[in-house]
């Protein structure tokens, strides 16, 4: 068995080390288990050291010009050569337990995806409502969150991986496109509870309200539009870090 760990980058050089460290402590894992695994990072057309830390960290770095999350993590899985990919973003730390809880659930052999539980840095209590909420519909959904999903690489090369037309919410499509196809071929998908992904808070330190609820309503208008603006999708694209 080998899991291809794809880490999309844009700009992370304050963050990337410290996660990385993290990636690569959880990724024993694997190797207690005897199972190859290798370590890609996607510099998204990054204009800091992005790529050159990742490379420090032992990391595989490929490069994707255009700067979409959609695109970078495509771009990582077309590097990959595992089983599984895990998609896990350049400003989380997964504890071991996650990564021991994903190859679990690989081994039983009646998963096609899955995903995890979230908790964000700090202790802001609004921080703490948004991810109870999304936590309780990614279990009732089985979306999982784009900051960590896992997958079978030949399912996620079956449905043709994310879809470069989006800006947002890729995890939300890729998620139901694999839904579907774990109901046609009797398998399964699973959001992990036991060990929730760790994950930078800074959007809501970067972001005001104002700011939050002007992207909702536009998403309310018309989401599919907005999901394909890349102007639209402002909180992911502006450069703040």
């Amino acid at each position: 068995m080998k899991v291809s760990v794809v880490v999309p980058a844009f700009n992370e050089e304050k963050l990337i080390v410290q996660s990385l460290g993290a990636i690569r402590a959880a990724m024993g894992a694997f190797a207690e288990r005897s199972w190859e695994s290798e370590l890609i990072v996607c510099d998204n057309n990054s204009t800091d050291r992005t790529a050159e830390l990742a490379r420090s960290a032992g990391a595989k770095v490929v490069f994707e010009p255009v700067n979409q999350i959609a695109r970078a993590r495509n771009r990582g899985a077309e590097a990959a050569g595992g089983d599984w990919l895990i998609f896990i973003d350049a400003d989380s730390y997964p504890e071991k337990g996650l990564f021991e809880n994903v190859a679990d659930i690989i081994q039983t052999g009646k998963f096609i995806y899955g995903g995890s539980a979230i908790k964000l840095q700090g202790g802001r209590i609004a921080a703490a409502m948004v991810t109870s909420l999304w936590n309780s519909i990614s279990r009732l959904t089985k979306y999982a969150a784009g900051s960590f999903i896992f997958c079978e690489t030949a399912a996620f090369r079956k449905i043709g991986g994310f879809d470069n037309g989006l800006f947002a919410s890729e995890e939300i499509d890729l998620s139901q496109r694999l839904k579907r196809l774990a109901r046609e071929t009797g398998k399964k998908a699973i959001i992990l509870r036991q060990h929730p992904l760790v994950t930078s808070s800074r959007k809501m330190e970067l972001y005001s309200g104002r700011e939050y609820v002007r992207f909702l309503a536009r998403v309310a208008y018309s989401r599919r539009r907005t999901m394909r603006d890349r102007a639209a999708c402002y909180l992911w694209y502006d450069g703040r870090r």
